[in-house]
C-alpha cells in the first residue's frame, strides 16, 4: 500500500509539471499617427503692435507728483519711451526711457534713474500717502494717478 501511494504521488507530481501556465501570445505591433494640432489665433484680443512690445505699457499716460510735479509717458519703438517731467520746481524736461528689470529706467543730468511701481506711502511725501497707483523715481519723487 505504501508503494502505491508513493507511485500515485509521483505520478500526480510528473502530471502537474507538464501543466504550466501558458504564456500569453504578445501584443501585434501598432502604429501611432500624429495628428497637428492647429491653433487659431484670438481674434478677440486687441491686435495693439503699439503697445505689445513695451514691459510698461499700461504706464502710459499722466502721472500727478506734489506741487505741480507730473511726468507724462509715452511709448516709443519697441522697449522705449518719452518721459515729459517737471519733477521739482525747477527741473523740466523730456527724457527718454527704456525697458528695464522692474521699470523704465532713464537718464536726468548725469544722473541714472528709474521708475517703478510703488504706493504713494513709499514715496514719503504726504500730499501721496494712502494713494496705491504710483510710480517711484527715488525717495520723495513720486507720482500717483487718482
Amino acid at each position: 500500500m505504501q508503494k502505491s501511494m508513493i507511485l500515485t504521488g509521483a505520478a500526480a507530481l510528473v502530471l502537474l509539471t507538464g501543466c504550466e501556465k501558458a504564456e500569453a501570445p504578445a501584443p501585434a505591433e501598432t502604429t501611432t499617427t500624429e495628428v497637428p494640432v492647429e491653433t487659431v489665433p484670438d481674434e478677440t484680443a486687441p491686435d495693439d503692435s503699439a503697445t505689445a512690445s513695451h514691459r510698461f505699457a499700461s504706464w502710459a499716460g499722466k502721472w500727478t507728483g506734489v506741487e505741480g510735479m507730473y511726468v507724462t509717458i509715452t511709448t516709443a519703438e519697441p522697449g522705449k519711451y518719452k518721459l515729459e517731467m517737471q519733477s521739482d520746481l525747477d527741473t523740466k524736461g523730456s527724457y527718454d526711457g527704456e525697458d528695464s528689470e522692474h521699470g523704465i529706467k532713464f537718464k536726468r543730468g548725469s544722473e541714472e534713474l528709474s521708475l517703478r511701481r510703488g504706493s504713494g506711502d513709499e514715496t514719503g511725501l504726504k500730499y501721496l500717502a494712502g494713494k496705491k497707483d504710483c510710480l517711484i523715481v527715488k525717495p520723495g519723487e513720486g507720482y500717483c494717478r487718482d
